[in-house]
């Protein structure tokens, strides 16, 4: 039935879809998963499996639960601005199908920090690990004030904040990413994380969330700051403005943010190089999220090969169905059994390269692929 559900919402204007996915998840009208256990603590956090939904589809804080429910490990919501703001002029979604991609240019179409703040206080028996994704309006004359703002009246209510300074969709915002800002930006929503609340053990982590399409030079130097700042980690990677030739669906030029197949190696080689540098540089514990184009329990395994200790995903929910979830999961766990391990914490970062954790995803899935035969 959900299955089929999931496809009448095809038919539907991408926007409409996803918000009609958002109220089913947040009215309970969606599947329960059967849950699958693959335990992972990262940035002092347990939790039980390694897969999240990306920030993007609750951007008000109203579906949490509801994606808990599909099987997924946590989820993020928003992106959060200080002051509501109607995002971008719509169109402003588009399926790309035929590519296994998404373009959005949304532009943090929030209803606020209160708003949100007073949906996640309603959650009654709150489930799932959740972090809260917070940006800078567009009219913010002081952006950095802003994200002040957002995660001292946030970080109460968060599990993890992400500090998002890589949309492509709010003009500017990406140059935040620059050596140059990036301390002074997360120093920012550190000081106010730590001013609103005072027990130092009951602060959640804050993570920044960078963009694919940086430089190698200047990414490192962005990881370099933000660890000097204080962050426990990074989210790698957001959407791409960049195009590939190999795109086929009519919506290919539309302005906006890529994300989904097409951008799937370029974020694995971006995490994959994070992973190296952050183990050059001595600061191996900091927490490596991998998103970007995940769609099958090899890419989930491939990215984990590369460094990722958690992994989110996005589009291949809006395109593949509620499903896809628990699919993903009871593959992946079954990957790692395949490959003689107990823990995702025994196959993090085993290989350097990212044509070699693909490979061995690939054996890997074939190896498990033939003992379920077997079976």
């Amino acid at each position: 039935m959900w299955q089929l559900a999931a496809k009448w919402t095809q038919k539907l204007p991408a926007e409409m879809a996803h918000d009609t996915a958002v109220f089913a998840l947040s009215h309970g009208f969606a599947p329960i998963a059967d849950q699958i256990l693959l335990p992972v603590q990262a940035a002092g956090l347990a939790f039980d499996n390694p897969l999240g939904l990306a920030a993007g589809f609750d951007k008000n804080a109203v579906a949490s639960q509801g994606a808990i429910r599909l099987g997924f490990g946590f989820t993020e919501v928003g992106t959060i601005t200080p002051l509501p703001q109607a995002g971008n002029p719509k169109p402003r979604l588009f399926r790309l199908p035929e590519d296994g991609a998404v373009i959005n240019r949304y532009g943090f179409n929030s209803k606020g920090m209160r708003v949100a703040r007073n949906n996640l206080r309603k959650i009654e028996h709150r489930r799932g690990i959740i972090g809260v994704n917070i940006g800078a309006n567009k009219e913010a004359k002081d952006r950095v004030a802003d994200y002040y703002k957002a995660a001292h009246y946030l970080s109460a209510e968060a599990d993890y904040l992400t500090v998002n300074i890589s949309s492509p969709n709010t003009p500017g915002l990406r140059d935040l990413q620059h050596e140059a800002h990036i301390k002074a930006v997360l120093e920012a929503a550190i000081k106010g994380r730590d001013e609103a609340i005072a027990h130092a053990d009951a602060r959640p982590a804050v993570f920044v969330k960078l963009a694919p399409d940086m430089e190698t030079d200047d990414l490192f130097a962005a990881m370099d700051a933000s660890a000097q700042a204080g962050v426990a980690g990074f989210i790698l990677t957001n959407t791409t403005i960049t195009r590939p030739d190999s795109l086929n669906s009519i919506y290919r030029d539309e302005a906006g943010g890529l994300s989904g197949q097409p951008l799937a190696r370029r974020a694995l080689e971006v995490l994959s190089d994070a992973a190296g540098h952050l183990k050059r540089s001595g600061a191996p514990d900091l927490v490596l999220i991998g998103a970007g184009g995940i769609s099958t329990a090899e890419h989930a395994y491939a990215r984990i090969l590369a460094g990722a200790d958690l992994l989110q995903l996005y589009t291949a929910l809006a395109l593949n169905g509620p499903y896809v979830v628990a699919e993903i999961l009871r593959q992946l766990k079954a990957l790692v059994i395949a490959d003689g391990a107990s823990a995702v914490s025994e196959i993090k970062g085993v290989f350097a390269s990212p044509e070699k954790a693909l490979l061995h995803a690939a054996h890997i899935a074939r190896i498990a692929a033939k003992k379920s035969g077997n079976n």
